[in-house]
């Protein structure tokens, strides 16, 4: 008998419906499974955000490149998107440097290969954005983020609402490029603070920067005498 999915009827599309999520559950243990398992062998990393159109000649580019550096001269390693532009440069900044290269690649229909850069038994691709997003928060010592588009910036403002409301660990947030990111600061400050949604204590949360070695130096200086944990 041949099978006609438009002529189902309602108990039989419900059954159907019912197996197609069971099946997705399981796709979604085996990213959680061989995410946990690949990413609790790395060391110590920071996680560096940016837009993946940023193009090698950019000075965002570079300074992405340099503060994947200046974290790898204070033992620590470097987890990124996986993708081209900054994630890329900061790949490849920690390469460079004899660093460790992580990349939490993504399923997309554009944007979506994984870099160079990134260390053979370190690249992960995932399916599910909400998969990928708890390698990168529970991972982490620390997160740097250069100038990008909606993606960087959900990446911030969830960052910040983790740490605000106690779902994550408290680790350092630095926003690198105080020329992208100070209309955005601002505007924290007039109309969040302003407005009373946030409080005073919450602008602390995270720093500003154009230094790539100071960016560096802030993580660093959180977790010296600590001892590395992961968050959740």
């Amino acid at each position: 008998m041949q099978f006609d999915p438009e002529n189902l009827t309602q108990n039989e599309a419900k059954l159907v419906s019912s197996q197609e999520d069971l099946w997705r559950i399981f796709r979604i243990m085996t990213e959680f499974v061989e995410g946990f398992e690949t990413m609790s062998h790395i060391k110590p990393s920071v996680v560096i955000f940016g837009s993946a159109r940023t193009k090698p000649e950019d000075r965002y580019y570079k300074l992405a490149s340099s503060v994947a550096a200046e974290l790898v001269a204070r033992n620590l390693g470097v987890i990124t998107g996986g993708g081209p532009g900054i994630m890329e440069a900061a790949n490849k900044g920690a390469k460079d440097a004899g660093g460790s290269s992580t990349g939490i690649n993504i399923e997309l229909p554009f944007e979506q290969s994984h870099n160079q850069y990134i260390d053979p038994d370190k690249l992960l691709s995932f399916r599910y954005f909400f998969v990928r997003k708890v390698m990168f928060f529970k991972y982490a010592q620390g997160y740097i983020l250069l100038p990008g588009g909606f993606g960087t910036i959900d990446e911030c403002f969830e960052l910040l609402t983790l740490v605000q409301t106690g779902k994550t660990t408290k680790f350092p947030i630095v926003l690198l490029g105080s020329d992208y990111w100070g209309a955005i600061v601002e505007w924290i400050e007039q109309k969040l603070l302003g407005f009373g949604y946030i409080n005073q204590e919450d602008m602390d949360l995270f720093s500003v920067t154009d230094d790539p070695a100071e960016a560096a130096e802030i993580i660093a200086r959180f977790h010296k005498g600590k001892q590395f944990t992961t968050n959740f």
